[in-house]
Parts: structure tokens; C-alpha cells; sequence
């Protein structure tokens, strides 16, 4: 299969590459602006790559998808949340599978209704959010909850090495709903709260308690309808070091105040400053996810999922569930035809090898309500 990753030398895109270098089934190119770049890093991984100059915005980029023979586009080049769909649409309208990594909440919600139909009628598949929200995600809830009557609670946070590879389009969009109002599903009911505001401890299993803040992505609107979630649906990211998180509520404090109107325009010079402190952190990141509701025996039940990677390995992680794809359709699996989210696409065990070859250890543990952990 002809598979394009684009911006495929850059923070994810390459470790998707190397991923896929290796894979007789895969004719990897490795496309993007900088056409130095690109065929740098397809020297390096070797394997018959090749790297391209394409640009996501020119007006003939289908063209160039069709000329190439993409076969398979797997879209890395984000921010997300300012693009609109034009890759995926030049994707379907050049007969290609398409899979991107956003965790955009309205870029991945609104992904289905808005392509469906251009791609059952390429049939092709498109694949948003593969990436750890909600693919991972959701391949977790599906594991813990497997077989319960109900569940009241999904709570999630990710706990980032504060070592770990970074990219400025990152923190663009981290820095995007920084202080905004975020619809999240509480008490049963659907509630505003301030995005990185209010941060609470968070525990997990073999890494130290940490202040994790809400953030806005596509769980907490997919979640409450696909398990019918009675009660709430958390997820929040939890940084190393306490004096950077207390940082970032100060600026959703500023921008709820109406003082700092676009934290985003920051996002560079944050990006860089975050560098400069990478010595007091670590190479240990992780993520924790606590399902709470009644089991398949009416029981009260409390079951939490967590994985530790270490050696500034965390970024690896949003990359699985495109690899995973990417893989399952060059060995000739069929895709399912039309535009969908990742959600219930993977299994959490079809991860298992990517989690041991990165030395990931993974945790479920099962807890007591009187436990009060969070």
C-alpha cells in the first residue's frame, strides 16, 4: 500500500515512519513543505522511502495525491484546530484511505457528519483521532468496563515527561482552549468549566501525584453517548513539575478575566521557555483511566488502567493507533467504509507489542471506593 505521511519528518510524523519503514506491505513517502527535510530522514530509514515536497494547502493537492498514487494518507501536520478538512477531502476525492492524529473536540466530533458521504462514496475509510484520545482511550474503557450494567464515571489524565519531545503546534493548541469555557459532562448533566483551571491531585501507579487541569478533547463529548456515562466524564493533563502547572492557570485565570484575550499567540515563546527548564523534570511521563460503575453482577465496581514510559518514550504513544491501522489495511484487512473517529476501532491488547517495545509497563488495579483516589 502507497502510504504518504505528511508532515511525516516532523514531532509524530517521524516516529510514524520509522514505524512503517519496515513493513514490506507499506511504500512509505515521506511528504511535507521542506523537501530537504523530507528526504533526509527517508535516507535514514532506508527501506525504499522516498521524501516528497507537497504542500497540505495548494489548490492541486488531490491532483498531486492522484498523480503519486497515494493509496493511503496518513495526516500528521497539525495544529488541528485551525485547519478545516481539506486533507481528507482531497484524500477521498483521489480514491485514498486516510487516518489523522487530531484530538481537536470539534475537528474529530464533527469528522463523521462532515465526510462521510465523499468517502462511501470513494469507498474509502477515514480514520480521525487515531491517536491516544480517543483511540487509546476508549480501547481502554471498552477492556475495564467490558460486560458492566452501568458506567457512572470515565476519568482520565495524561502526565506528560517533562523531558519528552515537544512541538510548537502542540502547545498552540494546548494553549488554544487555555481559560475557555469547556461543555463537560457533570452531575449528569452538562456544565462549563475553565480549560487548565482548578488544577486537583491525580495519583497513579509508578509515577509521583501530580496537578492535573482540564483539557478539551473529543472524550468528553464522545464518551457520555457511546457508554451512556451517568454521572462524569474527566479528563485532564497533569505537567512534572507544579510551578509550570500553576503557570498555565494563572494564564486561564488572566484569559478568564478577559486580561489575555489569545494565550495561544504565546505558544512560541512558551514552547521555548518550557526547554529551558526540562532539567528539573525527568523522562518518566504516563496516564492513568478510571472507569466507576456497576459491574456485569450489579456490583459496585472501581477499576483504573495506567501505563508509565520512561526514556522520553510518551510521545510514541499518540502515534500507536495510526501505526496499528496503518498496518491492519496494508496486510489487506478490510476498512470499513465512510468517515468515523478511532473510538472502538482497536482493542487496548492490539497495543500490547507497540507497549513492550518501547518499555512501557502497564498497570490495572482495582480499587476501593473508600480509596477517595483521583
Amino acid at each position: 500500500m502507497k502510504t504518504l505521511v505528511l508532515g511525516g519528518y516532523g514531532n509524530f510524523g517521524a516516529r510514524i515512519v520509522r514505524a512503517l519503514a519496515g513493513d514490506p506491505a507499506i511504500a512509505l513517502c515521506i511528504g511535507g513543505r521542506d523537501p530537504r527535510r523530507a528526504e533526509a530522514l527517508a535516507a535514514e530509514v532506508g527501506q525504499g522511502a522516498v521524501g516528497i515536497a507537497i504542500d497540505l494547502w495548494s489548490a492541486d493537492f488531490a491532483a498531486q495525491l492522484r498523480r503519486l498514487g497515494i493509496e493511503l494518507l496518513i495526516h500528521t501536520a497539525g495544529p488541528f484546530q485551525v485547519q478545516g478538512y481539506g486533507v481528507a477531502e482531497a484524500a477521498a476525492a483521489a480514491g485514498a484511505h486516510y487516518i489523522d492524529l487530531s484530538d481537536g473536540r470539534r475537528f474529530v466530533c464533527d469528522f463523521p457528519a462532515a465526510l462521510d458521504a465523499r468517502f462511501r462514496a470513494a469507498g474509502r475509510s477515514a480514520v480521525c483521532g487515531a491517536s491516544t484520545v480517543p483511540a487509546l482511550s476508549s480501547a481502554v474503557v471498552d477492556a475495564l468496563a467490558r460486560g458492566w450494567l452501568r458506567i457512572d464515571v470515565i476519568d482520565t489524565c495524561i502526565a506528560p515527561a517533562q523531558t519528552a519531545p515537544r512541538g510548537e503546534a502542540t502547545m498552540a493548541a494546548v494553549l488554544g482552549y487555555c481559560g475557555a469555557p469547556i461543555e463537560v459532562w457533570n452531575d449528569g448533566r452538562w456544565q462549563a468549566q475553565r480549560g487548565w483551571a482548578s488544577p486537583s491531585r491525580v495519583h497513579f501507579e509508578r509515577l509521583r501525584p501530580r496537578w492535573g487541569a482540564l483539557c478539551d478533547i473529543p472524550d468528553l463529548e464522545l464518551f457520555p453517548a457511546r457508554y451512556g456515562v451517568s454521572q462524569r466524564v474527566m479528563f485532564r493533563a497533569a505537567l512534572e513539575l507544579g510551578f509550570a502547572q500553576r503557570a498555565f492557570a494563572t494564564l486561564a485565570a488572566l484569559r478568564g478575566a478577559g486580561l489575555l484575550p489569545d494565550p495561544a499567540r504565546w505558544a512560541k515563546w512558551l514552547n521555548r521557555a518550557a526547554g529551558t527548564i526540562d532539567f528539573l523534570g525527568s523522562a518518566l511521563g504516563g496516564m492513568v483511566v478510571r472507569v466507576q460503575g456497576l459491574d456485569a453482577a450489579g456490583q459496585p465496581a472501581r477499576v483504573a488502567w495506567h501505563i508509565a514510559a520512561d526514556d522520553d518514550h510518551g510521545p510514541e504513544i499518540p502515534c500507536m493507533a495510526a501505526i496499528l491501522l496503518a498496518r491492519r489495511w496494508a496486510r489487506g484487512e478490510s476498512a470499513p467504509v465512510g468517515a468515523f473517529t478511532s473510538s472502538g476501532l482497536l482493542a487496548l491488547a492490539e497495543f500490547a507489542p507497540e507497549f513492550a517495545r518501547w518499555g512501557m509497563v502497564t498497570d490495572r488495579r482495582v480499587e476501593t471506593a473508600s480509596e477517595h483516589r483521583s
